[in-house]
């Protein structure tokens, strides 16, 4: 943009008069200079009274954001079941922003600002986890072939993307849009899938087997299943109609959280085996359902 230079790439030039100064604001981040504009670049030509261009402020908004912004990260628990506490996160202060801008646009006046900010809490915090791994309301095992490295990947991968998430009361869980797309980029590799009933190769083949072994831990957990496809074909890692096939661009693999407690996905793999297991609250009105299991028979 023609009026916002980066911090470390900008050079701040002394203004040589005071009427040039009157018409550029310094914004300042962490008490450093960050960025000098102008009050000209923010002016629609239209004579009589000073007007704001609206899209220009607009993209500032957005740039001084992208550079300030920092993702609030919740609070998980690690392999050895130590609870890492959640860190706060960063985003720009639009309201305060919009007044200090408009302060400086209408009065003229040499200006230098700190950039407002304000903290971005995290959905889970400690205390929450703390609470709600008390109690395993249900878990699923399933077994793989741990010599397909392709498959075994993605398995991991899915199984990462999943492990820690904690789903509220009233809440729907969404597979596709928590593990996200399946692509080369995330390390996801070719293995086989199923495509109307035939064997194909396609990115991330396997993960069906980490949204199968999700459902039935979540079914035996009482949840409520919102979403819930079965393959066109028979697949090995679980008994008959207990698949759950997920596609990025097809099905899904969804439940809704109905207990009066949030609830915690544990997943896990092992060489030759993935485990997921969902836990809460001692205090959670549980209703739990017999499903049957996985003995280690077939697998891929």
């Amino acid at each position: 943009m023609k009026y916002l230079s980066i911090l470390g790439l900008i050079i701040l030039l002394t203004l040589p008069s005071h009427a040039k100064a009157a018409e550029s604001l310094l914004i300042l981040h962490e008490e450093k200079p960050f960025v000098r504009i102008n009050r000209a670049d923010f002016s629609l030509p239209i004579i009589g009274y000073p007007f704001i261009d609206a899209d220009e402020f607009k993209h500032l908004e957005e740039e001084l954001d992208k550079q300030v912004h920092k993702p609030a990260i919740d609070a998980k628990i690690d392999v050895h079941g130590r609870i890492i506490p959640e860190k706060a996160g960063v985003e720009l202060n639009k309201n305060r922003f919009e007044e200090e801008f408009y302060s400086f646009y209408h009065n003229k006046k040499p200006t230098t600002i700190e950039l407002p900010v304000r903290s971005i809490y995290p959905r889970v915090d400690s205390e929450i986890l703390a609470n709600i791994r008390t109690r395993a309301i249900g878990h699923y095992v399933t077994y793989f072939n741990s010599r397909n490295k392709q498959r075994s990947q993605n398995i991991r991968l899915a199984t990462e993307a999943i492990n820690n998430h904690v789903v509220f009361p009233g809440e729907t869980f969404s597979f596709n849009e928590t593990v996200g797309m399946r692509t080369k980029e995330k390390g996801y590799l070719p293995a086989p899938i199923i495509v109307r009933g035939e064997l194909s190769e396609g990115i991330g083949g396997g993960i069906c087997q980490v949204s199968s072994t999700l459902f039935n831990a979540v079914d035996r957990s009482g949840l409520q299943i919102v979403k819930r496809y079965s393959h066109s074909k028979r697949v090995p890692y679980v008994p008959p109609g207990r698949d759950a096939t997920v596609s990025w661009y097809g099905p899904d693999f969804s439940f809704k959280n109905i207990y009066n407690q949030p609830v915690l996905i544990r997943a896990h793999v092992y060489p030759g085996m993935m485990t997921v297991m969902v836990f809460s609250s001692d205090d959670i009105n549980l209703k739990s359902r017999q499903i049957p299991s996985m003995g280690l028979g077939s697998f891929n």
